[in-house]
């Protein structure tokens, strides 16, 4: 076996032993993926694992946004524009702007290289905050921000990005041409991925085989996001865009069965795909420090230097959740908009969620060399470090004390209302299913008993819901029956499937069959609880 096979086999091992850590610790895994991998990079013995930027920007970013986008909650995105675009846009300048100036006027960084080093350092990941908000119980509407937040910021931070590392190797900029590139960059990533989710959208509408339409969603965020990228417009937008515009539409392109299957495929892969880059990032550790050994640095004013910065990201964000807040209510006094207002509370626990990721790391690993005048890059060698210690800050500082700030603030989840939004929409499926049962009872293909059975069943369920919603009074007993039925069809379920198992191992029934019956039973249990 070559050297490639077994650091997969070892990579894929570590991810498994250490997300059960992480479960065991009740720590959100990419805390732990991360310190395991920086400790796997410490021992003797294992060789040096230097992350190629394309690897991240190229091969893990385009499913990532592409999911990220599709599963997104549209409506969520849209009643909160104004505030995930003050964050994706206006904060990832404002700490470009603010890291630039800092590591000109007291790391003495080039211009060009400090501001770079800025937008390196501007976008969030989500992956982490949002694990533990989720877990923690915080209102919905957080979590969606901070989600809409990531999904977008990497765009701006990497178009920031790709402006200030053309004027260190060489070419010079204004901020007017700034502007406008980063504005032809933008509306010809959106473009491209409005085209290709058109495009995709078409196929998918002409083919009804599930494997098919699975492979399809799975290469959909690198057709929008490739070609974007070599046409030196925003992947990162053109995989968003497609993936928004696919996920609104998914209910009229997908069937059932494919919808089974993508979610359950699409779930571990970006679980997988998070995971490995978390842990590599761990690893990045020891080529980082013999990077920074060989520049002649100081390792002391190294660490002192990445201090700064790392107080300047959170400062940043939390000045401005208050500040543009406080400009906004200046500003907009409508009374719609007084209702959404976002509490002290919100704030500081957003601007505390602000952890950086695998996309600074890969646009850090990806500065050039030299410069176009064959002079090594400045301070390449001190960026890596400063960047690996914001992210391992963010990641892992904040990370475990997010829950200490969250349960200090009191903040707890809207879970009722979340519920009874949940009820009022089953109750309004059922209404719907009992109308089209009376359409459909004068049919001659159907059968009177039948459509009997079936209406007593969605109006059992309506009054359910209805009880649940608070409607009427509970006076059948309903949830009473409910559970008893849960529990006993849990019982049967349990029969029928040692009743199978013993077939398949007395040879009456082959492992096929098994697996087939038993996929019917899961559905058919996984429906119990509604």
């Amino acid at each position: 076996m070559g050297e490639i096979q077994i650091f997969i086999a070892a990579l894929l091992v570590s991810v498994a032993v250490l997300n059960a850590v992480a479960n065991w610790l009740q720590v959100p895994y990419p805390i732990v993926l991360v310190v395991g991998g920086l400790g796997l990079g410490l021992v003797p013995g294992i060789p040096h694992v230097e992350l190629d930027p394309d690897l991240v920007l190229l091969i893990f970013l385009p499913p990532l946004l592409y999911s990220g986008a599709f599963f997104a909650d549209l409506g969520a995105l849209r009643s909160d524009l104004r505030t995930i675009s003050l964050l994706s846009v206006g904060l990832v300048l404002a700490t470009t702007a603010a890291v630039g100036l800092l590591a000109h006027l007291v790391i003495g960084m080039p211009v060009a290289v400090s501001f770079a080093l800025g937008a390196i350092v501007a976008p969030t990941d989500a992956i982490a905050a949002t694990s533990i908000l989720r877990r923690l119980g915080v209102p919905r509407r957080m979590v969606n921000v901070l989600e809409g937040e990531s999904l977008l910021n990497d765009a701006t931070a990497l178009v920031a990005y790709k402006v200030a590392v053309a004027a260190a190797i060489g070419g010079g900029f204004t901020l007017a041409e700034a502007g406008l590139r980063f504005l032809g960059v933008a509306a010809g990533g959106i473009a491209i991925g409005l085209l290709v989710g058109h495009l995709v959208a078409a196929i998918r509408r002409r083919t009804d085989d599930p494997m098919t339409e699975v492979t399809i969603s799975l290469f959909t965020g690198y057709a929008a996001f490739l070609p974007a990228d070599e046409l030196g417009l925003s992947g990162v937008l053109a995989a968003v865009t497609a993936g928004i515009y696919l996920g609104w539409r998914a209910p009229e392109l997908a069937s059932p069965e494919t919808r089974l299957q993508s979610y359950s495929l699409w779930t571990i892969l970006i679980f997988l795909l998070n995971a490995t880059l978390f842990v590599l990032i761990g690893l990045q550790l020891p080529v980082i420090v013999e990077s920074l050994s060989d520049s002649g640095i100081d390792a002391g004013e190294a660490i002192g230097y990445a201090a700064l910065v790392c107080a300047a990201v959170v400062v940043v964000r939390l000045v401005w959740s208050f500040a543009v807040t406080a400009l906004i209510r200046a500003l907009d006094r409508r009374p719609a908009q007084r209702a959404r207002r976002a509490s002290w509370r919100f704030r500081v626990i957003a601007s505390w969620a602000g952890m950086r990721g695998a996309v600074s790391l890969a646009a850090a690993l990806a500065l050039p060399l030299s410069t176009d005048a064959g002079a090594p890059l400045p301070e390449r060698s001190l960026i890596l470090f400063i960047t690996f210690a914001v992210i391992l800050f963010t990641l892992v500082g904040e990370g475990l004390t997010l829950p200490l700030v969250i349960r200090t603030l009191g903040v707890h989840e809207d879970g009722e209302e979340e519920e009874l939004e949940e009820v009022r929409a089953r109750l309004l499926a059922a209404a719907a299913a009992l109308e089209r049962l009376e359409e459909l009872a004068g049919e001659e293909w159907t059968n009177a008993d039948t459509v009997t059975r079936v209406r007593g069943l969605y109006e059992f369920r309506r009054r359910r819901f209805k009880v649940r919603a608070g409607k009427i009074d509970d006076e059948d007993g309903i949830e009473d029956r409910s559970l008893s039925y849960q529990r006993l069809m849990h019982e049967v379920y349990t029969a029928q499937r040692a009743a199978l198992v013993g077939a398949r191992d007395r040879g009456e029934a082959s492992a096929e069959v098994l697996r087939r019956l038993e996929r019917e039973l899961d559905l058919e249990e996984s429906r119990l609880e509604v």
